[in-house]
């Protein structure tokens, strides 16, 4: 049935998914670049040569923390260290809008379960709504915290064992609304790819859902995806398990779900890393 389904008119949607991987992660070289002007200018070729070295020494490590040290071997003597602070906005600003659009599916998700009497369960609508608070209490904790790093940053510095390391940080009170508004579109874009991305390979698989029931129940996927810790190389698995757990309440092509999952994986991971180690052999700081 697979095989059968590469042969259709339908691959159209394979090529597509493989063509937006380039737009995912070329956002996010956009928002390396934004990121790290106020410590250093970077070119935009840099920065997504940066990106996807990050994503080749990212497979292996626990939620993906190797990502910042194969993009900051690009920044000059000195800016190193100063960059993860900065380049750590960048993944809040991703788990803001991860948080916030999760959130908003997994109501959807609620109401679907509690109107549905064969998918009901005491339990599971339990569960569901203790979620629910905690996500909402987080986004809006995420949200306070983005939008506030300049003075957040300034208390810290008083603190006295923190002020010692004051210049790894500092930069930070440069960004202001204007930055901070632009990775949030950024992120809210590329999240966008993402899921659309989803939306192509789950209907290429035959996953006969609804398009705005797939783009909910992603976006569900895509938070619970976050929220567990993992190792990249070894998450296909785990992403295979949620979304069984998601979709099969809306469709019985478990075949179909485990092939997106595998596929996304392949197309959004793996790929990059593949092309990431090739410009990390490259790297003139790698061979001295």
């Amino acid at each position: 049935m697979i095989v059968n389904t590469f042969k259709s008119e339908a691959q159209w949607r394979v090529y597509a998914a493989c063509a937006l991987m380039m737009l995912n992660w070329g956002l996010e070289a956009k928002k390396w670049q934004l990121l790290m002007r106020p410590i250093q200018s970077l070119t935009y070729r840099r920065a997504f040569r940066a990106v996807f070295s990050g994503q080749a020494l990212a497979l292996g490590t626990p939620n993906r923390v190797g990502e910042y040290v194969g993009r900051v071997v690009y920044m000059d003597d000195g800016n190193r260290l100063r960059a993860l602070s900065l380049s750590a906005v960048g993944s809040v600003a991703q788990l803001l809008v991860t948080f916030f659009l999760g959130f908003l599916s997994m109501l959807y998700m609620y109401f679907l379960l509690d109107n549905n009497p064969y998918m009901s369960h005491p339990l599971s609508i339990l569960w569901l709504k203790g979620l629910l608070v905690i996500i909402f209490f987080s986004t809006m904790l995420l949200f306070l915290f983005y939008y506030n790093l300049a003075w957040i940053t300034k208390v810290f510095e008083k603190i006295p064992f923190i002020a010692r390391f004051s210049y790894f940080i500092q930069k930070l009170e440069t960004l202001h609304n204007r930055e901070l508004n632009s990775i949030i579109i950024l992120s809210l874009v590329r999240y966008s790819v993402y899921v659309i991305q989803y939306l192509l390979l789950y209907q290429f698989f035959g996953i006969n859902v609804l398009w705005w029931q797939i783009i909910c129940l992603t976006s569900v996927q895509l938070l619970i995806m976050t929220l567990v810790p993992s190792i990249a190389l070894a998450e296909v698995g785990v992403r295979g398990k949620v979304s069984i757990a998601l979709f099969s309440l809306l469709s019985a092509n478990s075949l179909g779900i485990i092939a997106t999952a595998a596929s996304v994986w392949l197309i959004n991971l793996i790929v990059p890393a593949l092309a990431g180690s090739l410009m990390i052999l490259g790297l003139r700081i790698v061979r001295k």
